[in-house]
């Protein structure tokens, strides 16, 4: 007679160190991807919102510098791209002020007129904008109005200025019609 053999505990013992294994596994790649897509997250909803805000206020403080050089209007050609990469837009004559130079202000019209994608290049901005020089029978628009391409964030930045000697309003949008992300 052979004698039977209890083999229940070992048996046992696998299946709990398998179970064991593959909870863990599991387990590790649950949080791998919860991680992961908590990143990508915060990168478009955290860091994209930071960039937009930072992109605003550094074109407020942009235009409203003499820009590089400071005579840079009579340096580009409004027609040629090409000669807009060398300079900085900046619309006022005398840095300190906010006295905004017409001149200037007439060639950054024509060149946004001309193409508004290379301008966002030359003012060093990866969003669209849309920017809204208003006083007393004075109303310019330069860039694109975000509530004619269904703008889903818009962050605006608003300043004080003069124009021929009339005070004006400056109201900066920089906006995205696409889930927010850094650009």
């Amino acid at each position: 007679m052979i004698a039977k053999r209890n083999f229940k505990g070992q048996f046992w013992s696998f299946d709990v160190i398998f179970a064991i294994v593959i909870f863990t596994v599991s387990l590790t790649i649950l949080a791998y991807t919860w991680f992961n897509i908590n990143s990508e997250l915060a990168l478009a909803y955290g860091n994209g919102g930071t960039v937009m805000e930072l992109q605003a206020q550094t074109l407020a403080h942009t235009l409203l510098s003499t820009g590089y050089p400071s005579n840079w209007q009579s340096l580009v050609n409004t027609t040629n791209t090409s000669t807009w990469g060398s300079v900085s837009i900046g619309l006022v004559n005398r840095q300190g002020t906010t006295a905004i130079a017409q001149n200037k202000l007439y060639t950054f019209m024509a060149m946004e007129n001309h193409s508004y994608e290379a301008t966002k290049q030359a003012l060093g901005i990866g969003y669209a904008y849309f920017i809204i020089i208003s006083g007393k029978n004075i109303n310019v628009t330069i860039g694109h109005n975000p509530s004619k391409y269904s703008a889903l964030t818009t962050f605006v930045t608003k300043e004080q200025g003069t124009l021929g000697n009339q005070p004006v309003n400056i109201q900066i949008d920089v906006w995205t019609n696409k889930p927010i992300a850094v650009s």
